[in-house]
């Protein structure tokens, strides 16, 4: 695939390995965290020459894809005019410990992805990451083939935003599930069948239908 500019809003263990695959990957990373650019020099020393730190608006803009991979609590701070048009991966979960408690969440009115979305209304949001440990993302991925290759699932309602990340996670070394719209990211959230499993592509797609 070309090569991109990867945006990242949030560079904490997630983000940090998803930075190293999409310079592996060929691509160039802007990182950015809550706490500014000079916080993040270490890692970006790691990344090397295709990284660079940015504030969050920054690296917002900088991306031609964009992912924000931020606890949900904060979902809010995600800046949003330099997002628009832009397809964001959400890698987010919602945990009630850590983000407080989000009624219209928990009586499953909507979800997670969902309330980033509103937020982020000219952009095209895509659920994605958010089932698969950071270290297993930053080690399992196999080439295209692969016997048993591991599969991620993905839910969006954009399907040219869809098929962008599906190729991205491709050549990340991962196989795709589509789940359908955004609404159904909820089927591969916290305690459902296909969370954090290393599923191949049939046995997800059964794990994704149980959830």
């Amino acid at each position: 695939m070309a090569r991109m500019i990867i945006g990242l809003v949030g560079s904490g263990y997630i983000g940090g390995t998803l930075a190293k695959l999409a310079i592996d990957a060929g691509h160039t990373v802007v990182l950015s965290n809550s706490r500014g650019p000079e916080t993040l020099s270490d890692l970006v020393a790691e990344l090397g020459p295709s990284a660079r730190a940015a504030t969050a608006a920054e690296a917002a803009a900088a991306g031609d894809i964009v992912v924000v991979t931020i606890p949900f609590g904060r979902y809010r701070e995600v800046p949003v005019e330099p997002l628009a048009g832009k397809i964001v991966i959400d890698t987010n979960n919602y945990y009630h410990e850590r983000d407080g408690r989000f009624p219209e969440i928990d009586s499953g009115e909507t979800s997670d992805s969902e309330l980033l979305a509103a937020h982020l209304p000219t952009s095209r949001v895509v659920k994605a990451f958010n089932a698969i440990y950071y270290r297993d993302l930053g080690t399992q991925g196999v080439p295209r083939g692969t016997e048993g290759r591991r599969a991620l699932p993905i839910a969006g309602d954009d399907p040219e935003a869809k098929q962008a990340v599906t190729e991205l996670i491709d050549s990340f070394g991962f196989d795709v599930v589509d789940a359908g719209p955004l609404s159904e990211g909820r089927r591969f959230t916290r305690d459902k069948p296909a969370y954090v499993q290393g599923y191949s592509a049939e046995e997800l797609k059964e794990a994704i239908a149980k959830g």
